[in-house]
Order: C-alpha cells, then sequence, then structure tokens
C-alpha cells in the first residue's frame, strides 16, 4: 500500500492548493498549510522557491513518485526530441497507474497504484503489475474479468468530479480503455495549474 494513502491530503495543504480537485480536500475549507505554524504569512518566493513548489506539486499529483524516479522521468525528457516539458507530462501521463486513473477504473491515482500492484491489470493480455510501466500508442489496458466488480472500481466510473480525456478510447462495460495519443499538457485536465517548463529548470539548475 501507498506509504500516503493516509496522508495524501497534507500535499494539499502544503501547496495550498486541491491538486486532485476532490471534493473532500481540506483546502476547501482551510487554504493555510498542516501543523501549529500553517497559518504564518508566507514571503515572496524566490525562483528557486517557485520551481521547488512546481516539481513537488506535479510529483504529488502523480501519487508522490519518489523522486530518485522523478528525476529519471526528467533525464527521458531532455533526451527526447521536442519540448521538454510536454515531454515530461507526456511520459508521466503514461504510466499505467495514470492510465488506470485517467480511464476512471479506480476513484484515485493513489488507489490506481495499489490496484496496478495487486494485479487487477493487464496490458495486451498480459498482467502488468508495475505502476510505473509505460503504455504505448495503441496499447490495450483492460481490468481482468474478475476484478470488474470491484466497490472502487464501480465508484470512479460514477464520480462526478472528472470526465475521461478525449485521449482514451474507454469501454467501461469490458473494463477496456486504450491510449489513442499522447497529450500536451494543455490537454491534461489538471484541477490546477501545473508548470513541467519550472520543473525542468528545477533540474537544469
Amino acid at each position: 500500500m501507498t506509504k500516503r494513502a493516509e496522508s495524501k491530503y497534507k500535499i494539499d495543504r502544503r501547496m495550498g492548493q486541491n491538486i486532485w480537485g476532490r471534493p473532500k480536500s481540506p483546502v476547501n475549507r482551510r487554504e493555510y498549510g498542516p501543523g501549529q505554524h500553517g497559518q504564518r504569512r508566507k514571503g515572496k518566493l524566490s525562483d528557486f522557491g517557485t520551481q521547488l513548489k512546481a516539481k513537488q506539486k506535479l510529483k504529488g499529483y502523480y501519487g508522490n513518485i519518489s523522486e530518485r524516479q522523478f528525476r529519471k522521468y526528467y533525464e527521458e525528457a531532455i533526451r527526447m526530441k521536442g519540448d521538454s516539458g510536454d515531454n515530461l507530462i507526456g511520459l508521466l501521463e503514461r504510466r499505467l497507474d495514470a492510465v488506470v486513473y485517467r480511464a476512471k477504473f479506480t476513484p484515485t491515482v493513489f488507489s490506481a497504484r495499489q490496484f496496478v500492484n495487486h494485479g487487477h491489470v493487464k496490458v495486451n493480455g498480459r498482467r502488468v503489475n508495475v505502476p510505473s510501466y509505460q503504455v504505448k500508442i495503441g496499447d490495450t489496458v483492460e481490468i481482468k474479468e474478475a476484478s470488474r466488480q470491484i466497490v472502487i472500481v464501480l465508484e470512479a466510473q460514477g464520480l462526478a468530479e472528472r470526465d475521461v480525456p478525449d485521449y482514451y478510447e474507454v469501454d467501461h462495460s469490458k473494463g477496456v480503455a486504450k491510449l489513442t495519443r499522447v497529450p500536451l499538457p494543455s490537454e491534461v485536465p489538471y484541477p490546477v495549474q501545473m508548470e513541467p517548463n519550472l520543473v525542468i529548470e528545477f533540474y537544469s539548475r
């Protein structure tokens, strides 16, 4: 089980934003940070502080990926052709747990990671239990038939707070999703503004 399962909303409060757009987020009630010093007035962030916050926000959004793994995404993004910020988002959106979450097979990205870990998901007919697995365009991501009636799957499909993006083809009755293209950052339905170019600047210092 992910280490952030119980304290994920601390990320929201530390960022001062409801980064997943969840109705139960404590930021909906109080925007200050957690702890006894959370209400202290904050000064203007330096360039480093702004870049660090952008990195923490993006890293937190995808289930609080480890620093080592997140840096690998940066290194891969700058090796690829094109805009490094766009490449970074493309790599994150192609994570198997992100695909499961986007397709509304699970209610949160944290539950998507656990769902994949527990072996409920197949890619092109083969069971894959690695949340960071990179899904390719045209790959078929499928929930095992025996897992389609699990409570969190049924709950996720009924969520009104988010829709399936148009770069997926999804058939919930069959538990199947297909990535049709890698999205640009502007197409990804983040509830708050993400700034991948600041993340690239942070690591390129």
